[in-house]
């Protein structure tokens, strides 16, 4: 019998149950090993002590019902050691006829975890497709929906969801029925399909486009019975994407349509924008540099690296930007452009560094005209100066010569008179000797002031006039001037010196400036009359006081307040223009303004031989 009793000791043992035994006293007097695992040796003391750590009953105990020849089973929380159990309890009858009671305490804590997690999921689950945002939906695979939410029928303009879920998905809903094949085709193969893109047609037949993202329903045979998923109204994407597209679109016509370079990099120097004049200006085709260029090959040597400081620092507009400043770029083919660069740093929404983008300006053109306009403005100086040397030298000469000659005769009279040996003879023929070199000197005076002819050539003077004028413009402007030109391009030839005739309408455009320090407007008219070329300057300022007119073609003459030349221009111009058959007129008005007209003798082949 012992042995009996410990083998059913050693089997109760083995059990995952807690199992307990107690006397109608309510003492323990058996515990298997669950049993005491969870609760703690407990043989020989009061159940409730046990299981409760009580002094009296437990206020669930039902062991009264059970020692009246009960079974019971419930479930029960216990708070000592923070479980739920399942609880079975019966009666044992003694071989001495009392009655004990055994309990038997299964865990089925993590199993109420499990349904009480389940219930928060369904529950969860009905109020999410019930809520969210998005069309929810649960089909037939022969095409009938079996249930939808109210974002659904919101979406698709539907007012009773039993109306809804009667209509016919493939003629209703969609509004190419090929894609409800080709859906299933690719559902029912991948048994999934995301982000697919799709037209659907609301209630009242209005397309609207949806991303549809849905998975096969199994049967408990794994066949599929329908589908299930979302419905994501696209619209709002759609007018987004197209405004978006709308505005890059101008943003790129306006940048590709500037008239100056604009390039971008990203911050390892990757060229990003390159527009149709930065392809004019600097020669690279737009598909060879985005993307495949660095933005340091632009520049010469590290200017780019320079360039990037300088965006960086507060000292040129402030951080992040760079205002006009002076540059060099190197075109395709090695040749260096003088320009004028802006740029800034762009930015992204947290403020971080992601791109340059610059604009510049060519300044060749300019730069070379005011180069021209400098070189041609020091050729009239130094002409104005020679012109006067030459007059002076000229007129010294001409003054020195006769009073030379005549001391030349009168030494030679002397010699005559003195004999060889005498030592005054020395002397007057070291004089005469002087005599004769000086008079030399002044011969080669003479010849200095009077230079060989510039060579002369058929020339349109619309052409020139032309070039003058857009070498002053920019002067002009700044000087609120007005250009208006007013040419007869039926004239024909002169036959004179290009360089003479820059010098005399150079002169008298910037007569013309200094004549309005206050702006006005400058008319320059060409026309042909009697076989003369005329070109005519009419200014609006200042005008000549009439007693001045006859006196400014003379040299060292100036009507200017303050010293801006040598009197010498006009004189000079007067010079040429005779010197090449022409002739200059004046007239003037003070406060009206004052007309020079300029008449040369028309080309023809047989003046010119």
């Amino acid at each position: 019998m012992k042995k009996e009793q410990l083998m059913l000791h050693a089997i109760l043992n083995t059990i995952e149950d807690g199992i307990y035994v107690i006397d109608q006293d309510y003492t323990v007097e058996f515990m298997n090993q669950k049993m005491v695992e969870m609760f703690g040796g407990g043989v020989g003391k009061k159940c409730y002590q046990v299981i409760n750590d009580s002094k009296t009953f437990c206020p669930w105990c039902r062991s009264t019902q059970t020692f009246k020849d009960d079974r019971l089973n419930w479930e029960l929380y216990v708070p000592k050691v923070d479980k739920t159990f399942m609880i079975t309890e019966l009666p044992l009858k003694n071989p001495d006829g009392t009655v004990s009671k055994m309990s038997i305490y299964r865990d089925i804590t993590l199993r109420k975890q499990r349904e009480a997690k389940l219930k928060a999921s369904v529950e969860g689950y009905r109020t999410l497709f019930e809520h969210v945002a998005v069309g929810v939906y649960i089909s037939t695979k022969e095409g009938k929906f079996l249930d939808a939410n109210q974002a659904l029928l919101d979406m698709l303009g539907y007012s009773s969801k039993e109306e809804f879920l009667n209509i016919d998905i493939v003629k209703d809903l969609y509004l190419f029925p090929e894609d409800r094949l080709r859906f299933q085709e690719m559902i029912e193969r991948d048994g999934k399909v995301i982000d697919y893109e799709v037209q659907f047609k609301r209630r009242d037949g209005s397309p609207i486009p949806v991303l549809l993202t849905s998975h096969v329903r199994y049967d408990h045979l794994g066949n599929v019975i329908g589908y299930e998923g979302i419905n994501v109204d696209q619209s709002h994407r759609y007018q987004m994407e197209r405004k978006l597209r709308e505005a890059h679109d101008f943003m790129n016509k306006i940048i590709q349509n500037a008239p100056n370079p604009i390039m971008a990099a990203d911050l390892k120097g990757n060229i990003i924008i390159w527009n149709r004049a930065a392809e004019e200006t600097m020669g690279y085709p737009a598909d060879e540099v985005i993307g495949k260029m660095n933005i340091t090959k632009v520049y010469p040597d590290d200017m780019a690296y320079e360039i990037m400081k300088m965006i960086r620092s507060p000292e040129h507009g402030g951080v992040g930007i760079y205002r006009s400043q002076p540059a060099l770029y190197v075109r395709q083919d090695g040749k260096k452009i003088d320009g004028s660069l802006s740029a800034t740093m762009i930015y992204d929404d947290d403020g971080n560094e992601v791109a340059t983008v610059g604009s510049f300006v060519d300044l060749t053109e300019r730069i070379e005209m005011e180069r021209t306009l400098r070189d041609t403005q020091e050729q009239l100086l130094n002409s104005e100066k020679l012109a006067a040397m030459g007059r002076l030298t000229s007129q010294i000469a001409h003054e020195l010569n006769n009073p030379l000659y005549g001391i030349m005769n009168t030494l030679e009279l002397l010699k005559s008179e003195v004999p060889p040996e005498n030592k005054r003879r020395k002397l007057l023929d070291m004089s005469l000797s002087e005599i004769v070199r000086l008079a030399d000197m002044l011969k080669k005076m003479l010849s200095f002031s009077k230079p060989e002819q510039e060579e002369k050539k058929p020339v349109n003077v619309n052409t020139i006039v032309d070039e003058i004028l857009m070498l002053h413009e920019k002067q002009l402007q700044e000087h609120s001037i007005k250009i208006k030109i007013e040419l007869d391009m039926d004239m024909g030839d002169v036959f004179a010196s290009t360089n003479q005739l820059r010098q005399v309408f150079l002169n008298m455009v910037s007569n013309a400036r200094d004549a309005m320090p206050e702006g006005g407007t400058l008319t320059v008219r060409t026309f042909k009359k009697n076989g003369f070329v005329n070109i005519r300057f009419l200014d609006t300022g200042v005008g000549i006081r009439q007693e001045n007119i006859a006196k400014i073609f003379d040299s060292f003459f100036t009507t200017k307040a303050s010293v801006k030349g040598v009197g010498l221009g006009l004189s000079v111009c007067y010079g040429f223009i005779k010197d090449h058959g022409g002739d200059i007129k004046v007239d003037s008005e003070l406060g009206v303004g004052t007309t020079f007209t300029i008449s040369l003798p028309e080309h023809n082949a047989s003046s010119a031989q």
